[in-house]
């Protein structure tokens, strides 16, 4: 009761009504029935629930990490109601079965648990993995993510037979012959700690390469987790081309930058790399100005004797589901900086949701327009599925209290704010008061 909700429509004052896992009303003033359970919104925003995605769950193969369980308790708790796993567990979800097998686990998950598949067998980059046997049980979006589809002729190949089923290729842009080797970004920093680097034109060459390749097949490219100024602007004239590519940017890179790695800390070894202050401006500036899609978390957990190795030898990523929405207001709002540079995004409420909620969801068929639940309008006759949060909370991460089964987060011991207050999924309430109710 109480609060504001805010979609895509706007912002507007009242309560929310649910039944039977559907709103069956929302504005001011309204009477709740005897006996209905209340939960407390005042001083909230009440939004569609937040979509992911590029999600790793880690299973099957890497439970020590995560479970499509723990991760989507992890989910929930940062206001999130739909994730898409990612395909590079072990065995990838490079088939009909293992697919099945994923989306079987995450019937019982606290939010919708929705998959990628992969490009390629195994994500090898050689042969096409049967996109049409995974898209038969409800796959949109397929990727090779952890590894970019090296080879030209066999990307074109899979771009074309995507057009003809309607299908997205996700590509993890990097180019293995210029980042090998590297631990970071290749620029100032890694020349003062003496680590090797991988440069920007590992990510930019291979997305203007997608993008001559979605001009000439007429396939759909969405570019994950873009790091690099360059990189946007050449989404930003592929789609005044009318080219059919979107793209994505995580809010680790629209928050930090490749100086927090000055102590070697693999907390903040992530791929693509965190990039220097004038990159984060420029994505920031990217959020604001349209060119960017979805803002996605890369959710990509380790178990801690993983990451406590030598910076060139620990694996990349780090965990992003609970603390999104709170980086991600900070880092678009108005007035925010990185290293001192000034980036007066200034982006409303609203348009800063749409990046996390109805904007992926309409991306990969999980909205309403596509027979989809979410990322919906909040009103009479729509799917409950709700984040409510308080944008002024403030709270400090600990990583030890995080939902997922592992700790690699690199906000621990910071201050965030916003906050996440509940969770309604399917019109239960899944969090409430930032606790998961099972």
């Amino acid at each position: 009761m109480g609060g504001t909700v805010v979609d895509e429509s706007g912002e507007r004052p009242g309560h929310v009504l649910i039944e039977d896992g559907v709103v069956v009303a929302a504005g001011p003033g309204l009477e709740v029935p005897a006996g209905w359970r209340v939960l407390d919104a005042g001083g909230c925003m009440v939004s569609p629930g937040l979509v992911d995605l590029h999600t790793h769950l880690r299973q099957p193969g890497a439970e020590e990490a995560e479970t499509v369980e723990s991760g989507s308790r992890a989910a929930a708790a940062g206001g999130f109601t739909a994730v898409v796993a990612m395909p590079n567990t072990d065995p990838p979800i490079d088939s009909a079965a293992v697919a099945r097998q994923v989306l079987g686990l995450g019937e019982g998950a606290l939010c919708r648990v929705a998959v990628a598949g992969a490009i390629t067998v195994g994500r090898a980059g050689e042969r096409l993995a049967p996109m049409g046997e995974m898209a038969a049980l409800g796959v949109r979006l397929f990727t090779d993510d952890g590894t970019g589809v090296q080879d030209a002729a066999v990307m074109r190949r899979a771009l074309e037979y995507a057009a003809g089923l309607g299908l997205i290729l996700g590509q993890h842009c990097e180019v293995e012959a210029l980042a090998a080797g590297g631990a970071m970004h290749e620029g100032a920093w890694s020349s003062r700690l003496g680590v090797p680097g991988i440069p920007a034109e590992a990510e930019e060459t291979m997305v203007a390469r997608d993008i001559a390749l979605a001009r000439l097949t007429g396939g759909r490219v969405h570019f994950l987790h873009l790091s690099t100024a360059r990189s946007l602007a050449l989404v930003a004239a592929a789609k005044a081309e009318g080219l059919a590519v979107t793209a994505e940017v995580t809010p680790h890179h629209l928050s930090l930058t490749d100086g927090e790695l000055f102590g070697y800390d693999t907390l903040f070894k992530v791929n693509p790399p965190l990039r220097p202050a004038t990159d984060v401006a420029a994505l920031r500036r990217a959020c604001a100005e349209g060119v960017v899609d979805a803002v996605a978390t890369d959710h990509a957990p380790h178990p801690p004797e993983a990451k406590d190795a030598p910076l060139d030898v620990a694996p990349p990523g780090m965990l992003g589901l609970e603390t999104a929405l709170s980086v991600t207001l900070s880092a678009l709002g108005p007035g925010a900086e990185s290293d001192g540079v000034a980036v007066p995004a200034g982006m409303v409420l609203r348009d800063v949701l749409g990046l996390l909620s109805w904007r992926p969801a309409r991306l990969v068929g999980l909205d309403p327009g596509a027979g989809g639940d979410q990322g919906g309008p909040v009103e009479a006759g729509s799917a409950a599925n709700l984040c409510v949060f308080d944008p002024a909370a403030t709270w400090e991460v600990e990583a030890m209290r995080s939902a997922s089964r592992s700790r690699n987060t690199p906000w621990a011991g910071r201050r965030l704010t916003g906050r996440v207050r509940h969770t309604v999924c399917r019109g239960e309430a899944v969090v409430v008061d930032g606790e998961a109710q099972r």
